[in-house]
């Protein structure tokens, strides 16, 4: 299962649209033997619906915002038993985390009967008083449930500069975050390039990672001052050799959409019998792009 919580809005969607972007590279930095455990060609689905259903909330304060997300994962050894994966960004102090991360547990648990791996990613800076496990006891039985944890702050910005997986770069935006207002502007703006630079100059990401990478980037580390944002922007294009980057975070939004429309033509044309002509008009596509995207199927 897929958990975030966090106390704005935005930060929700933020965290919600780039952990589905690069879950399997979450994964790669989390667990070394991820590789070897989930087969991430199967890719991964993401069951809100149900999650919502087992763990409603109507009772809670309209200020706290949560952002669920249930996940399910294949293995990589052939077998069709599927793993639940629980993870939770958790940004400020709360004393029911713990209970709260067990309560999600034994419900996936209850209702899937499926293997539930948790993991806790802390991305506030107080994030060392975040407990690690849950206890109960009372006359004679006990519980002790433990879970996985991820501490942001645990890891300094050349070791996250340094590495080839993706992730590191969204915690070295997220990072970035939480020195906006703490530290002059100029500072600010060097972190954020540095993560540009750094993501701009990987060649083997796809445009769809680059994408989600770059808006996670550039709405999380925001700058008060007009001028600061205008000399990223410049810095953006003599990076790439553009004379407009913000040209540049359309044409990604835009890449995102093109890949969204054929995913939809996908799921349209393997399970209706709707002709191209009519998905082309659902989709607001042309029928040449329906009829590519069926010949590609065709080869698969």
């Amino acid at each position: 299962m897929l958990y975030f919580c966090f106390m704005r809005r935005k930060n929700d969607l933020l965290w919600k649209g780039m952990l589905e972007e690069i879950f399997d590279d979450l994964l790669r930095f989390i667990f070394p033997g991820a590789e070897q455990v989930f087969d991430m060609q199967r890719g991964f689905e993401f069951l809100d619906k149900e999650l919502s259903e087992m763990y409603p909330e109507p009772a809670k304060a309209a200020r706290t915002r949560f952002v669920d997300k249930l996940v399910k994962a294949f293995r990589k050894d052939g077998s069709e038993e599927w793993l639940l994966i629980h993870v939770e960004v958790q940004g400020h102090m709360d004393r029911f985390f713990a209970e709260r991360m067990f309560r999600y547990y034994y419900r996936i648990f209850d209702r899937y009967r499926k293997p539930v791996t948790a993991l806790a990613i802390f991305t506030g800076a107080d994030s060392k008083a975040m407990p690690q496990r849950y206890e109960h006891s009372f006359m004679g039985t006990s519980l002790i449930y433990g879970y996985n944890t991820f501490r942001i702050m645990d890891y300094s910005d050349e070791e996250l500069s340094a590495s080839p997986n993706p992730f590191a770069l969204v915690v070295l935006a997220a990072k970035g975050a939480l020195l906006a207002g703490k530290i002059p502007e100029k500072e600010l703006l060097e972190h954020k390039l540095l993560v540009a630079k750094v993501l701009l100059a990987n060649h083997h990401l796809s445009k769809r990672k680059i994408a989600g990478i770059l808006t996670f980037l550039n709405n999380s580390i925001l700058f008060e001052e007009q001028e600061t944002n205008s000399i990223f922007v410049q810095q953006i294009d003599k990076i790439t050799g553009k004379n407009n980057a913000m040209g540049i975070f359309e044409q990604l939004a835009e890449i995102r959409v093109e890949e969204m429309r054929e995913n939809i033509v996908k799921n349209l044309l393997a399970s209706t019998d709707f002709t191209p002509e009519k998905i082309a008009s659902l989709v607001n596509v042309n029928t040449d792009f329906v009829m590519g995207v069926k010949k590609s199927l065709s080869k698969n």
